[in-house]
This record gives C-alpha cells, sequence and structure tokens, in this order.
C-alpha cells in the first residue's frame, strides 16, 4: 500500500465553517479557493450550505464556472440553509453519512479555518489516512496562521507518544491554496497503513 504519487486531482473536497469568522481574510481566502479550484477544472465537494464562508467558497468556484457538489443532511437543510444553485446537491440522512459521501466524491481535502465541524471533518479523514482507509492528500489553508496552534499540538502528540512523526506529516500546510494544490499532484502516501502487520 502507498508509494504511488497521485494523479493531479478532479475533485477536492473543502471543510470550512458555517460562519464568517471575524477577519475578512477567511472569506477572502474562501472566495479565491472557489476561483481557484474552478481555474484549474477542479470540482468542488462541500458541505452543501449557503451561509459562511462554506457559501463563499460556493459562490465563488459557481461564479468562475466550476463543478460544485454539495452535501448536506436532512437535519441541517434549512438550519444551514441548503444551496440551491449547486451543479449537484446530496441529501442524505446525517452527518455521518455526510462524510463519508464527501470523502467518497473527492480526490483530496483542504480545510479552511473553521470551527468544531470543520476540525471534526478534518481529523476524521486524517484518522482515516492513517489507518489506511485513503491515500488521499490533506491540506490546511494557514490563514494568518489560524492552524499555527493546532499544528503545535500535532507536535505535541509526536513528542509526547500518541502520534507518528510520519502521520504528523500527512497534514501539509500553507497560506497558499495553489501550492496546496501543487503539492497534492505529487502526493505519496507512507507505505504502510498504522496496525499493518
Amino acid at each position: 500500500m502507498g508509494g504511488h504519487p497521485l494523479m493531479a486531482p478532479r475533485r477536492i473536497c473543502v471543510f470550512c465553517g458555517s460562519s464568517m469568522g471575524f477577519d475578512p481574510r477567511y472569506a477572502d481566502e474562501a472566495r479565491a479557493l472557489g476561483a481557484l479550484l474552478a481555474s484549474r477544472g477542479i470540482g468542488l465537494v462541500y458541505g452543501g450550505a449557503s451561509v459562511g464562508t462554506m457559501g463563499v467558497v460556493a459562490d465563488a468556484a459557481l461564479a468562475a464556472g466550476g463543478e460544485v457538489i454539495g452535501v448536506i443532511p436532512e437535519a441541517l437543510g434549512s438550519v444551514e440553509i441548503a444551496h440551491a444553485g449547486l451543479t449537484e446537491l446530496h441529501v442524505v440522512a446525517d452527518m455521518h453519512q455526510r462524510k463519508a459521501k464527501m470523502a467518497a466524491l473527492s480526490d483530496g481535502f483542504l480545510a479552511l479555518p473553521g470551527g468544531a465541524g470543520t476540525l471534526e471533518e478534518l481529523f476524521e479523514v486524517w484518522t482515516w489516512a492513517q489507518l489506511g482507509l485513503h491515500e488521499k492528500p490533506i491540506g490546511l489553508v494557514d490563514v494568518g496562521g489560524y492552524y499555527a496552534p493546532l499544528l503545535k499540538f500535532a507536535d505535541h502528540m509526536v513528542s509526547e507518544g500518541f502520534l507518528s512523526a510520519g502521520y504528523r506529516d500527512m497534514l501539509s500546510i500553507d497560506s497558499d491554496a495553489s501550492v496546496l494544490l501543487d503539492a497534492f499532484a505529487d502526493y505519496v502516501p507512507p507505505p504502510r497503513p498504522k496496525w499493518a502487520k
């Protein structure tokens, strides 16, 4: 398992917020990422909402002529206000199905700044990668140093013996999403999943 670089991704799953955050750079970067994906012919897969930076990234990709696929649970369709103008909208039963569907549709994952839900999605795909359940790259778009405390904590997990350095290195980080996308095309997954004999 592992050892071969992936092809350039056709679709990228973006984890981001149902809020805008206080810093206007968060929305600016979401807008730039949506346009960037469309300009490269990469489809956007995301949580399907029209609010927060989720709505911003989707609107920007659509405005630039990109493919945008949303996945939203029935219970959140009204709360998060499902986006009405997407290329495709999948309405699923619950959060578990949402994450599984988003992952299945995607060739890699990018996390913009977000809250607990964004981190929960990020940590799940990171864990799945450690277990060898997928070999897809994972990147953090580090707007204004937003993810620096998380990376410091990941280093702490390594130093305390709860995370191997190789699994820490599964998370790529850059303030420039185009750098992350370039790296995705050359991503080589670790040769052994966790617990492999």
